[in-house]
């Protein structure tokens, strides 16, 4: 199967962000575009993560979909010919910086997670270690090897 994809992308609630990067605009500009699954960035926020559970569907596995009614505020904005399918796949920048064999490290990891009970387990890992409400890609102090073990077991 073939698809076009933009995995990493943020939220509103990132810094120097559009203050109209939310899903109801996100879904259109993918159908311009010609994306089908599209990151929908920044699930550790809290109030993005709300946004999430309210305005997205499961659709195919580990993929959702923008509710229907949510998805027809903004479907004016796609000419017919562009009109297709968008998927949402959950997922999140973690910018780690961190100390390691006495020099600082600065890493952006991109994380993808299945569903949105993984993520809310995922965010309350994460909350336990550094500020996940500030921005939508929160800066924590936590090394690669960990971020990796954490998602995985959630």
């Amino acid at each position: 199967m073939k698809f076009i994809a933009d995995l990493h992308i943020h939220s509103y609630l990132s810094r120097a962000t559009a203050k109209n990067l939310n899903l109801e605009h996100l879904n259109p500009w993918a159908q311009l575009k010609g994306i089908n699954v599209v990151g929908t960035g920044d699930f550790t926020h809290p109030q993005w993560f709300s946004e999430l559970r309210e305005k997205l569907e499961p659709a195919e596995d580990g993929l959702y979909k923008l509710k229907p009614e949510i998805a027809a505020q903004t479907a004016h904005l796609v000419p017919p010919g562009c009109k297709g399918p968008v998927r949402f796949i959950l997922s999140v920048e973690i910018s780690s910086i961190y100390k390691k064999d006495g020099k600082t490290r600065k890493v952006h990891n991109v994380v993808f997670m299945p569903g949105l009970e993984p993520v809310e387990k995922f965010n309350h890992r994460l909350a336990r270690i550094g500020n996940i409400n500030s921005d939508g890609r929160p800066i924590l102090g936590l090394d690669c090897r960990s971020l990796l073990e954490i998602a995985l077991e959630v």
